[in-house]
C-alpha cells in the first residue's frame, strides 16, 4: 500500500496550490481530482487577478489588501499567462457618485505597495480610445489596473510545479471513502483502472463546490462552517472594440459586469451572481442570465447584442464562504481554513478566489507542516511557475527571440505557443527544425508534437481538455475540431502504458 504525507482531495486552483506549497517542503503528496484538473470553478472565473474594487463597498478591506498583496507577485510569477490590464470605470451619473468612485479608487491604489502597476486616473472620452465604442451619454470615467490570468493554465502549471518537486498527481482519480487510522488515514481512490487503498498521514479538503459532501458523505467529519453555492455566468460574442483596455460597468441593480478583450477576435462579458442550489458539475447559463448580460452590456456599448449574437457561454459555481449576507453578490470572497487536528489532520478550504490562492496555499501548510514534524519554511513567494522564467519577466522580448530561434514557425503560432507555454515552449518543440518536423497538423494551428506535450506533460485526456482548459482554441477552430482530436488522442493514449497517463511526474524543461 502506498504511503504518504499529504492527500490532497481536488484539482482546482486550491488544491493544486496547497500540493505545490507542500511538495516544495519536501512533504511527500498525493493529490486525486475526480474529474481534470480545474475542470470546473477554476476555469470559469471572469480570469482576473484583482484585489475587487467592488468589495470596497461591503467593507472587505483586508480581504481586498491581502489580493493587492498578491496581485503583482502572480504577474511577476507567469508572465506569459497573466500580464497587466488597465480597467476602464464610465461614470454614469444615476449609480455611484464620483467622489464614492475617487475615494473607492484612492483606496485601491493605496491599500498595497505597487511596484509596476500605474494608478488611477480619471479620463475624458473624446480623448481617450475606449471612448469609442461606447454611447455618447458617457462623456467621462476612470482608470484603473489590475491583471488578467489564464485560469485553467494557472491551475496546470501550480500542479506541474508540484509533480516537479516529488508529487503525485492523478486525475479522473475520486476518493470515495476516507477513514482515521492510526496515527493516519485510510483512503480508498476509485479511477478508471478501478480502486486503490492508500495511507496518508494528513488530509486535505479542497473540494471547492464539494466540500461540505466530502466531508459529509466521504470522510465522515462534522464542518463548523459552510459554503454558499453562487453561479457565475459569462458569454463570448465577437469583439466590441478594438483596444487593449477593459471596462467595467456599474448597472442599475448595483452589480458590476466586466466587457474584456479575448482571444483576440472576441469580447467576454460577465458574471452574474445567482444563487445555485443543484448539482455542481451540471451548472449552465440560463436564457435570463444571457438576457442579463447582454442588456447591461447595451446600457453602455453603441453596438447592441442579443443572445444571437452569443458564440459560447460557460458557468461556474463559486463555493462562497457562508456569511449569511441576504445579498449573492455580497457574500464574502474571503476562505477560510478549517482544521481537525483532533487525531490524524484534516484541513478543509471554505472559500477562496484565484487572487489569493498562493496565500491561501501557503497558509495551509503553515497549519499542516509542523503537525507532520516539517519545518521548512514557506517559499513559493516570488517563485516562477514552469514556463514564467522569462528574462526580465518581458514577454513581447521572449516573442521575438522564439521567432529568432525558430524562424520557420508561424509568427501567429510562435506567439500562442508562447502565451499558453513561455519558456516550456522548447522542450515542447524539440529539435524540430520545421513545421513538418512538428507532426501533423490535426487541425489548423494545432500539431501532434503540442498534442504529445499536453498528454505527456499536462494531464490531457479528452478534446475539452486540449480545446477548453488548456487553451482555448475551440473558439477559432471548425466545427467537428472536437471529434479530430478525440481521435487522435485516443490512439495515442492506447499506445502508452497504463500507469503513465494518469500519474505523470513532469520532469524540468
Amino acid at each position: 500500500m502506498e504511503s504518504y504525507d499529504l492527500l490532497v482531495i481536488g484539482g482546482g486552483i486550491n488544491g493544486a496550490g496547497i500540493a505545490r506549497d507542500a511538495a516544495g517542503r519536501g512533504l511527500k503528496v498525493l493529490l486525486c481530482e475526480k474529474d481534470d484538473l480545474a475542470a470546473h470553478t477554476s476555469s470559469a472565473s471572469t480570469k482576473l487577478i484583482h484585489g475587487g474594487l467592488r468589495y470596497l463597498e461591503y467593507y472587505e478591506f483586508s480581504l481586498v489588501r491581502k489580493a493587492l498583496q498578491e496581485r503583482e507577485g502572480l504577474l511577476d510569477a507567469a508572465p506569459h499567462i497573466m500580464w497587466p490590464l488597465r480597467f476602464v470605470m464610465p461614470h454614469d451619473a444615476e449609480q455611484r457618485p464620483a467622489w464614492l468612485i475617487r475615494c473607492g479608487l484612492f483606496l485601491y491604489d493605496h491599500l498595497a505597495r505597487r511596484r509596476r502597476l500605474p494608478g488611477s486616473e480619471r479620463i475624458r472620452f473624446e480623448r481617450h480610445p475606449a471612448g469609442s465604442p461606447l454611447k455618447s451619454r458617457y462623456h467621462q470615467g476612470f482608470v484603473y489596473s489590475d491583471g488578467w490570468v489564464n485560469d485553467a493554465r494557472l491551475v496546470v502549471l501550480n500542479a506541474m510545479d508540484a509533480a516537479e518537486r516529488g508529487a503525485s498527481i492523478r486525475t479522473r482519480t475520486a476518493c470515495v471513502a476516507a477513514q482515521r487510522d492510526g496515527d493516519g488515514w485510510l483512503c480508498t481512490l476509485h479511477g478508471e483502472h478501478g480502486q486503490q487503498q492508500v495511507r496518508a498521514r494528513a488530509l486535505v479538503n479542497a473540494g471547492g463546490p464539494w466540500v461540505q459532501q466530502l466531508l459529509g458523505g466521504v470522510i465522515h467529519a462534522p464542518a463548523r462552517k459552510a459554503i454558499r453555492l453562487v453561479k457565475g455566468s459569462h458569454i463570448i460574442v465577437k469583439k466590441l472594440f478594438d483596444h487593449d483596455f477593459a471596462y467595467i460597468f456599474q448597472n442599475p441593480d448595483k452589480r458590476i459586469i466586466f466587457a474584456i478583450p479575448y482571444e483576440q477576435d472576441f469580447t467576454l462579458i460577465g458574471t452574474t451572481d445567482v444563487e445555485y442550489h443543484d448539482d455542481a458539475a451540471k451548472v449552465a447559463i440560463d436564457r435570463d442570465e444571457i438576457a442579463y448580460l447582454c442588456a447591461m452590456s447595451n446600457r453602455y456599448f453603441e453596438r447592441q447584442i442579443g443572445p444571437a449574437d452569443v458564440v459560447a457561454t460557460y458557468s461556474g459555481v463559486r463555493p462562497l464562504l457562508d456569511d449569511e449576507h441576504d445579498n449573492a453578490s455580497g457574500v464574502t470572497r474571503d476562505y477560510a481554513l478549517e482544521l481537525d487536528s483532533d487525531g490524524a489532520p484534516l484541513l478543509s478550504v471554505f472559500g477562496g478566489k484565484i487572487t489569493t490562492y498562493r496565500k491561501l496555499a501557503e497558509q495551509a501548510v503553515d497549519q499542516l507542516a509542523p503537525l507532520l514534524g516539517n519545518t521548512r519554511p514557506s517559499w513559493t513567494a516570488g517563485q516562477h511557475l514552469p514556463g514564467g522564467d522569462l528574462p526580465g519577466g518581458d514577454f513581447d522580448t521572449f516573442v521575438r527571440s522564439l521567432q529568432q530561434a525558430k524562424p520557420w514557425l508561424p509568427p501567429a503560432l510562435a506567439t500562442r505557443l508562447a502565451r499558453a507555454y513561455g519558456s516550456r515552449v522548447y522542450p515542447l518543440l524539440g529539435t524540430a527544425a520545421n513545421l513538418a518536423a512538428l507532426g501533423a497538423e490535426i487541425q489548423p494551428g494545432l500539431y501532434e508534437a503540442e498534442l504529445r506535450y499536453l498528454v505527456d506533460k499536462e494531464w490531457a485526456t479528452c478534446a475539452d481538455d486540449v480545446l477548453w482548459r488548456r487553451s482555448k482554441l475551440r473558439l477559432h477552430l471548425p466545427a467537428g475540431a472536437e471529434d479530430a482530436v478525440e481521435r487522435w488522442l485516443a490512439a495515442y493514449l492506447s499506445s502508452q502504458p497504463a500507469a503513465s497517463v494518469r500519474e505523470t511526474q513532469p520532469h524540468q524543461g
